[in-house]
């Protein structure tokens, strides 16, 4: 794939500072208590608009991945052991922020035996416990295929649980390359199966044609995935995947409507959008 890094990022990927009232407010807590988002580590472009709308991100089970996707900036080696009290400390800086809408993701932890499920659904419990009134969204990994660990994720029953195939059949290898596109899609058959609302997301501009583009789009539908979000995908650092191509928002604009028009209830699109983009919203009927 041609490296397009080296040119000038065009006008529609460039970023507005997060302001307002609510921004603000949620900033301060998170200063003050010492909390954690991916929000603010990973710098998310919607930040503040998903903050002023009471939604935030948080990622368990370390920041150490036992996978080496070529698109993730997640540092890569040995996780260190399983902390036994994060369920209660996530489950407090919900409580704190008086998040409404919360968002749980996770590295890859092929190291343990379960990989990592029980502390998702202690998690899940936790926060329920603590804020019975907020909702969640986990963003879960593919359990490398152990469907009993996948099942005590739906035992849980968050309200929405997304799994990313994050790209098309052909590149998958090279962009996911501990994971399998077929895994991926039966992780969410297995999900809608457990009677449970279930979202996918897509980085556009890694090399992919707009075939492959809505095949992969149709085979997200065939398993009957609730809600799509695409995003384009950034570079984060010289050592990862180039970029292909900056896709335009009229691009965009037209994969939503064929997206909408294939039954997705939600379709989130546009070059800024990431996995929770709008994630309060993919709960209305």
């Amino acid at each position: 794939m041609q490296n397009t890094t080296r040119f000038r990022k065009p006008q529609w990927l460039r970023v507005k500072l997060p302001t307002g009232e609510k921004y603000r407010k949620v900033r301060s807590l998170v200063d003050e208590h010492k909390l954690h988002t991916i929000c603010q580590s990973g710098s998310c472009p919607n930040m503040g608009e998903c903050w002023g709308e009471g939604t935030a991100t948080f990622m368990i089970l370390g920041n150490i991945c036992t996978r080496s996707c070529g698109f993730c900036g997640v540092q890569t080696g040995k996780p260190e052991n399983v902390d036994e009290f994060e369920p209660g400390r996530v489950a407090n800086s919900v409580k704190i922020m008086g998040v409404k809408h919360a968002v749980l993701t996770s590295v890859d932890r092929d190291d343990l035996k379960d990989g990592g499920a029980h502390i998702w659904a202690q998690t899940v419990r936790a926060i329920r416990h603590q804020s019975p009134e907020t909702t969640l969204e986990t963003l879960i990994p593919d359990f490398a295929g152990n469907w009993e660990n996948l099942q005590i994720i739906i035992d849980v029953a968050p309200e929405i649980v997304s799994h990313n195939l994050e790209t098309v059949r052909r590149l998958t290898k090279q962009v996911r390359i501990q994971a399998k596109y077929d895994r991926s899609l039966e992780v969410l058959f297995r999900l809608k199966k457990g009677g449970l609302r279930t979202k996918s997301g897509v980085m556009l501009g890694l090399g992919e044609s707009e075939q492959e583009l809505i095949e992969t789009m149709q085979d997200l539908r065939s398993v009957n995935v609730d809600v799509l979000t695409l995003g384009q995908y950034l570079q984060p650092s010289p050592t990862h995947l180039p970029v292909a191509e900056f896709i335009s928002p009229e691009k965009f604009t037209m994969y939503q409507k064929i997206g909408l028009e294939m039954g997705f209830k939600y379709v989130e699109s546009g070059p800024l959008v990431r996995s929770s983009y709008h994630a309060e919203k993919h709960l209305i009927d």
